[in-house]
């Protein structure tokens, strides 16, 4: 067996904590906590033929944890970039945290989890931005804490990405 370590980040009230909850345990709470700090939960993974312990850390969203949540991210395998796609403005920002994160532990396997789907009547994310990210060889899935659409799909997907590096 081996031992994965991935990131969850994104700006404050994303998801990442109801991402998490959602592909560790299968649960989703509507109940809003920030996380603090961080967040750690282990789930145990069959790909290919490995077996991979994910070590999941959930890092808190707070802009004044920035300096912070970088000393988290090293011994990263790769991260989850998770952007609410009712709020413009978090995508954003999960455009800099690539930036810093590759400055802290270089390029690693990412995907960009465009989260809230089951809201689609507020999205404010245009199909034709998604597009240039695809342009630039940027993993993208849609999903929902909430339905549980595409939750486990990017999870096993990034621990492919991983264990085939």
């Amino acid at each position: 067996m081996i031992q994965k370590k991935i990131c969850l980040l994104g700006s404050f009230a994303v998801g990442k904590t109801s991402l998490a909850k959602r592909f560790v345990h299968g649960i989703y709470t509507d109940k809003y906590h920030t996380t603090i700090g961080v967040n750690i939960r282990k789930k145990i993974m069959q790909t290919n033929d490995c077996t991979v312990n994910l070590v999941i850390w959930d890092l808190a969203g707070e802009d004044e944890f920035e300096k912070v949540r970088l000393t988290y991210l090293r011994g990263a395998s790769g991260y989850l970039l998770v952007a609410d796609g009712t709020r413009r403005e978090t995508l954003n920002k999960a455009i800099t945290l690539k930036s810093g994160t590759e400055a802290v532990i270089g390029e690693k396997p990412f995907i960009l989890l465009l989260n809230k789907v089951d809201l689609d009547d507020n999205w404010e994310i245009d199909p034709s931005l998604i597009n240039d990210f695809v342009q630039k060889n940027w993993l993208v899935m849609a999903t929902s804490a909430k339905t549980g659409q595409g939750v486990e799909e990017a999870f096993q997907m990034l621990t492919r990405k991983m264990a085939e590096g």
